[in-house]
């Protein structure tokens, strides 16, 4: 095996061991499409055409992943999407 496949096979390897957490939000009966569309642009950094679309996804299925990342920066984004009222949580 050559020095440079044995890198790569590394660099696979310690990529596959970063553990990706997701923001999941849910949908409710209370808040509206513009403010979950809002919120999402705020707090998620979504282009407002991202924000409509799991905003669409989570009305009509239920549930949509918002931000998927290492759990520090989900945490506080997900608090934010709590403290705005809407229903989320990390997995």
């Amino acid at each position: 095996m050559s020095t440079k496949e044995e890198i790569s096979e590394e660099l696979l390897l310690d990529e596959e061991t970063v553990k990706q957490n997701e923001i999941v939000l849910f949908n409710d009966e209370v808040n509206t499409f513009d403010h979950v569309i809002n919120t999402l642009v705020a707090v998620c950094e979504h282009s407002p055409e991202q924000a409509e679309q799991c905003s669409l996804i989570v009305h009509y299925k239920g549930k949509c992943t918002v931000k998927t990342g290492e759990y520090e920066d989900l945490k506080p984004r997900c608090s934010k999407l709590l403290q705005a009222g809407l229903s989320a949580e990390i997995v």
